[in-house]
């Protein structure tokens, strides 16, 4: 059965929405099945920020878009417009390196890391679990630890009496990583150091305020829900959708970018999100847009 015409329109739209989209069931966060999990494991691995739409909320989408790649299976991954392949697919191209050239990064290399664990640290892991620990750090450097068999490929890397294997994406984000662990009443608490996360500066209203009253260059980002951004908005400031993100994502890496949300906490996070990406002058709202409606502008509702 050949896709209608609108259907298409559509698909065409949201595959040219972000330099990479990926058709999955479920979504980043939440992954729906194992072969989409695999691949969200392997871009998290590689890039900050990606688009993804979720079949499962979408029959038309679901079935559509099969037809619009004549490809079977989901998940469906396109890079800068251009259909790369399902689950199997992509993992080759990771493996081989080709994905990495696809989506311009770099491999890194096989010199392991220097990492460094606590005495205490190392003492939790060893009563924690037996075998080698596996250390994750994504391209937006969330952190993952478990226990687990040795794969082909990963990176060793030596401390304390502890080993810990990593990919070599996850190696390269690794060089000079502190673990450390502090005993709470719920047992030990590890705590990791990176000297190679991105930095985020933090900034208050009335610097803000300054900046734009100045007519300072800058990019104003609210990554608030719509729904939130009905009730109160700073004036200049654009809601973070994937149109936006997209054109953000092709700007000079020195452009001056700053990130608001309620509070500070989702800003702080889109905020590093960017600063993975090469961003050099990425900054925070702290305080959020209730900061600026106390201290700058009480005719912004708070709530």
């Amino acid at each position: 059965m050949s896709i209608k015409p609108e259907l298409r329109s559509r698909i065409a739209s949201m595959v040219e929405s972000a330099p990479v989209v990926l058709f999955m069931k479920g979504n980043r966060e939440a992954p729906q099945c194992g072969f989409s999990a695999q691949v969200v494991q392997i871009l998290d691995g590689l890039v900050g920020t990606y688009q993804t739409f979720d079949v499962l909320r979408d029959a038309e989408l679901r079935d559509g878009i099969k037809e619009f790649s004549d490809w079977p299976t989901i998940p469906q991954l396109y890079i800068k417009g251009e259909f790369q392949g399902g689950c199997d697919i992509v993992t080759e191209m990771y493996e081989s390196g080709e994905l990495h050239t696809a989506l311009g990064v770099g491999r890194g290399d096989t010199k392991p890391p220097t990492i460094h664990i606590s005495d205490a640290a190392a003492e939790a892991i060893r009563r924690a679990g037996q075998g080698d620990l596996h250390l994750v750090i994504d391209a937006r450097f969330k952190y993952r630890m478990g226990f687990g068999p040795r794969q082909p490929g990963q990176v060793e890397a030596q401390s304390n009496g502890v080993t810990v294997l990593m990919s070599l994406d996850s190696a390269r984000r690794a060089n000079g990583l502190r673990i450390d662990a502090a005993d709470t009443p719920q047992g030990p608490r590890i705590s990791i150091d990176n000297p190679n996360e991105p930095q985020v500066g933090q900034i208050d209203a009335r610097e803000l305020k300054r900046l734009l009253d100045t007519g300072t260059p800058l990019e104003l980002i609210d990554v608030r829900t719509p729904a939130e951004r009905a009730q109160a908005a700073i004036a200049g400031a654009q809601l973070l959708d994937a149109a936006l993100h997209a054109r953000l994502e092709r700007l000079p890496k020195d452009t001056r970018l700053v990130f608001h949300c309620h509070h500070g906490g989702r800003s702080q996070a889109a905020a590093q999100e960017f600063a993975s990406l090469g961003f050099s002058n990425v900054s925070n709202l702290v305080g959020g847009i209730d900061a600026w409606s106390q201290t700058i502008d009480p005719s912004v509702p708070r709530y």
